[in-house]
């Protein structure tokens, strides 16, 4: 099973810019039917999709059998999305089916809980915005955001959002054990103080997902900066939004996945 694929970016370092071939983690949406009917969708890697649910329906007292679950692929598209049935005994559904508790969202998963695999399209115009800026700039930003993650400082286990507006100065910057949880304690801030309309650069302390490039999206924040990896699903999303994707982020390199128009990258 094909688990990472190909993508054209561009390496920055201090004193280059390369056109590259990168390989990205591919993420993708798997639903899960029980008896024919929509329980959940998650986001994964393909590959051990049948071990997955046996896990995950075991985790949420669906079905803890010793017997092997009966598991049916409905769709297997070239997208690597998913669709599968799974066939349980009435007798047999654990607690968590019978009390319709649905996959609650969890610090890791911000789509963990949609239903359908057409829960997860997002519509709305491209962003358009043609920026220029020096690269050198979004570095010292991550020096600005690394100066103020004081649960990180204290903890070591947290992650945290930031965001700039347009002259690279620091607007929110939040928190939290979860990846989407900070950036949603971003735009919440900002949308309290009413100047989400501000917002310019999203810098992230982990990778992103296709979560977190939708929830940019949705804020219209044209460019997201992250210390880590991309996935193949943030990378395309972040292509039809019209958001800048740069990932990668450390000392004096980078790595630039979508709309390079936006940085002044030339060397």
């Amino acid at each position: 099973m094909k688990q990472a694929s190909v993508y054209q970016s561009i390496k920055l370092s201090k004193n280059s810019s390369l056109k590259i071939e990168d390989n990205l983690v591919i993420e993708a949406p798997l639903q899960i039917n029980i008896n024919n009917e929509a329980y959940t969708v998650v986001m994964r890697t393909p590959g051990n999709d049948e071990e997955l649910v046996r896990g995950l329906l075991y985790a949420e007292d669906i079905y803890k059998k010793d017997g092997n679950l009966n598991i049916n692929f409905i769709e297997n598209n070239d997208d690597f999305s998913a669709v599968l049935n799974v066939t349980i005994l009435k007798d047999d559904l654990g607690k968590g089916y019978l009390n319709k508790r649905t996959l609650l969202s969890v610090s890791s998963c911000g789509i963990c809980g949609k239903k359908e695999l057409d829960d997860l399209k997002i519509n709305g115009d491209p962003l358009k915005k043609t920026i220029k800026e020096s690269v050198k700039i979004n570095l010292s930003m991550f020096l600005k955001i690394n100066e103020l993650q004081f649960l990180f400082k204290k903890t070591g286990g947290s992650h945290a959002c930031a965001v700039f507006n347009s002259n690279k100065e620091l607007i929110t910057i939040k928190e939290d054990i979860g990846r989407h949880n900070a950036v949603d304690k971003c735009v919440g801030d900002l949308l309290n103080k009413k100047k989400l309309k501000k917002a310019n650069y999203m810098l992230v302390s982990g990778r992103v997902s296709y979560e977190i490039v939708s929830k940019a999206f949705l804020a219209k924040i044209p460019i997201i900066i992250a210390v880590s990896a991309c996935s193949s699903l943030a990378v395309d999303f972040a292509k039809e939004f019209g958001i800048c994707l740069i990932g990668f982020s450390r000392e004096d390199k980078m790595t630039i996945y979508s709309n390079p128009q936006y940085i002044n990258y030339e060397r």
